[in-house]
């Protein structure tokens, strides 16, 4: 017997995000999972080596790959509509939900309970926590890039995700990952050497 899901993951390329806006350079939601894993790892680490935390930044980090699986199935829903009103935030929620249940119904019986524990973290976890705030500093990240490149198409964005970002701050790996490397995207590359 096959199955379907790492035929599904492997489409995660072709789900382009930021839909609603001209970007200089295309993101998709398989490189926007990468950098927001990269991101979670170093919050977790930065949390444990600094500030006393026991976290598994291994885990987190499997866990923010897979951040963004149900969109495999849903698309990007583009942020403005998502976020309306608490109708509809509820009622992709739920849309969400049935699309991780239908994808994590295209693994093996024996690995299904491994992967769920990954794709949904129950919410207000710290895991759960530390990931949202990698997706927004990811965020943040992409509209910097597209500032730095003369595109004021995300001028708007930058600045709303720029408060979002530090209200995560009252996590002191938030606000020290921010302080030490955030800087370094507004950089170009003979910049950073």
């Amino acid at each position: 017997m096959s199955y379907n899901f790492f035929a599904y993951m492997a489409r995660m390329k072709l789900i382009r995000r930021w839909s609603l806006m001209k970007s200089v350079t295309d993101e998709n939601i398989a490189e926007h999972s990468a950098q927001v894993a990269q991101i979670a790892h170093a919050l977790a680490l930065i949390k444990n080596k600094m500030f006393g935390g026991d976290l598994n930044a291994d885990r987190i980090a499997s866990a923010a790959l897979y951040h963004e699986t149900s969109e495999v199935l849903t698309g990007d829903l583009p942020t403005p509509i998502k976020y309306y009103n608490p109708e509809i935030r509820a009622s992709y929620k739920n849309i969400e939900k049935i699309a991780n249940d239908k994808l994590i119904s295209m693994l093996p019986e024996e690995l299904r309970c491994d992967y769920r524990e990954l794709i949904e973290l129950p919410d207000g976890s710290y895991e759960a926590i530390l990931i949202k705030a990698a997706d927004k500093i990811s965020a943040y990240i992409k509209c910097i890039e597209e500032m730095r490149s003369g595109n004021r198409e995300f001028a708007k964005a930058e600045k709303a995700l720029k408060k979002e970002v530090e209200a995560y701050f009252c996590h002191d790996e938030v606000a020290y990952f921010c302080n030490t490397f955030i800087d370094t995207f507004k950089k170009t590359l003979d910049e950073l050497e």
